[in-house]
């Protein structure tokens, strides 16, 4: 089985995270960072809202192919700076690993205070930073490249707190295109 690598010199973590409007439109944004958490590249979708005849004919799969397979490949193939890693905290985002070759995981809860350092998270779940990371369940090789890359990552590094960044970034595009649009409808 070919495996994932990840190149550690110059590793990159991207985080894909979306949001749902009260409207029931959807955006998502991707953040690409090095490996301290310094920002090297953000894209952000436009919002989308699925139509009425989607949502009965997409059923329980809307979410998954709206923001993984078709928002978060976009965002993805727009990258001029292409993460090693790509990281989420949506479980429906994570079906766009089915669709691209980047290792991906979806970050989890922080470790308790009293966690040994030496306890070794369940198969499929690797521990990065003070986080624990779950892959695609079709995607068992992701665990080594996770591994690897984890080796470049600082033990106390917090991955929520990038996908925190995006969601705020999203909620600033949002209220900037409603004053937008407010002006618009002023003039």
């Amino acid at each position: 089985m070919n495996q994932p690598t990840i190149d550690t010199r110059t590793f990159r973590l991207g985080y894909l995270t979306a949001l749902e409007t009260d409207d029931g439109a959807f955006v998502a944004g991707l953040l690409v960072t090095n490996r301290f958490g310094r920002p090297l590249e953000f894209q952000c979708t436009s919002a989308v809202r699925p139509t009425h005849a989607q949502t009965l004919l997409y059923g329980a799969t809307l979410r998954p192919f709206l923001l993984g397979e078709l928002m978060g490949r976009a965002l993805l193939d727009r990258l001029a700076t292409a993460p090693d890693l790509l990281l989420t905290d949506n479980d429906a985002i994570l079906e766009l690993r089915n669709h691209v070759g980047v290792p991906m995981a979806r970050v989890g809860a922080d470790l308790p205070s009293n966690d040994a350092t030496d306890t070794a998270p369940p198969l499929g779940r690797v521990r990065i930073g003070q986080r624990i990371l779950t892959i695609h369940t079709s995607h068992q090789s992701d665990v080594a490249a996770l591994h690897q890359g984890a080796t470049r990552i600082s033990a106390d590094a917090d991955l929520q707190e990038p996908l925190e960044r995006v969601r705020q970034a999203l909620e600033e595009t949002l209220r900037g295109q409603q004053a937008g649009i407010a002006s618009d409808l002023k003039d």
